[in-house]
């Protein structure tokens, strides 16, 4: 079983317009048009079971529709987390909601959210996950569209780690987009995961006067991947590729070039979220 653990979808409606700002922003290539249908598309292409779709609530007000939407949208194959924002003021009740729902978790995205990842208000949001059994899922490192909201520091995931409760917290992006280094060092103790996605190969610029050399361009090398693989131990890792911003079976080619054993590789891709996800 394979199962992608980091990948995003927008309402048709607005998927085109979504996918197109978003770009403009990071100046990247998407792998597809970021619909639900595009996705499973994708999938089977790629030899994929499951994908897990990751909301991303902007404001308060966005929360509790995307939570709704996500218990309403879980089809074959494509599993919704929910979403919480740090300034949402029912989050206690509409968190212990998304687990009634039977959401198996939620996503934070503190660049997007306005808000470093040690303030108290996603403290008491993971404390509150981690009572009524949500897994909590955090864009981490910096992010590619957001250069300059530096709020989730490898720093600031341990800090919060070591003042709250016990929580299921996946680490996105190998625990530190471009801060891997710091990953290495601060994180193997804390117990966090890690998910693989936009880690592995290189940049896929859209052309349209990217800011980077091409000395930039190239992501995490295969050996300080491995190496952190084994630092954290391979059931700690989930495979994710960041669709559509990654693609499926890019990510997958890349990820079985990997010198790993056949244990971490099928741990990795699917065993793991398997055993998050209860299926």
């Amino acid at each position: 079983m394979i199962i992608d653990f980091h990948t995003h979808t927008f309402p048709g409606k607005i998927a085109a317009a979504t996918v197109h700002k978003l770009q403009a922003a990071a100046h990247i290539h998407p792998f597809t048009d970021g619909t639900a249908d595009a996705l499973r598309a994708s999938m089977r292409a790629a030899g994929i079971n499951y994908s897990v779709n990751l909301p991303v609530a902007t404001s308060p007000r966005q929360v509790r529709g995307i939570n709704d939407a996500a218990a309403r949208s879980n089809e074959t194959g494509v599993l919704s987390f929910g979403a919480m924002h740090p300034d949402y003021g029912d989050w206690r009740d509409e968190l212990a909601r998304v687990a009634a729902l039977g959401i198996r978790g939620i996503k934070l995205h503190p660049p997007y959210q306005g808000a470093d990842f040690d303030d108290i208000r996603y403290l008491r949001i993971l404390d509150r996950a981690g009572e009524v059994g949500l897994v909590v899922l955090v864009h981490a490192g910096l992010d590619i569209g957001l250069p300059d909201e530096n709020r989730v520091t490898p720093a600031m995931i341990a800090r919060a780690v070591r003042q709250t409760g016990p929580v299921q917290l996946i680490c996105a992006h190998m625990g530190g987009w471009r801060q891997w280094d710091a990953v290495e060092e601060l994180l193997p103790e804390t117990g966090v995961y890690l998910d693989t996605s936009f880690s592995l190969g290189r940049i896929t610029p859209n052309g349209d006067g990217y800011p980077w050399t091409e000395a930039e361009l190239p992501l995490m090398d295969a050996a300080q991947f491995v190496r952190i693989v084994r630092k954290f131990g391979a059931e700690r890792i989930l495979f994710g590729t960041d669709s559509p911003w990654g693609g499926q079976a890019e990510a997958l080619r890349l990820f079985r070039e990997l010198p790993l054993t056949d244990a971490e590789q099928s741990a990795i891709l699917g065993g793991n979220a398997a055993r998050l996800l209860g299926l």
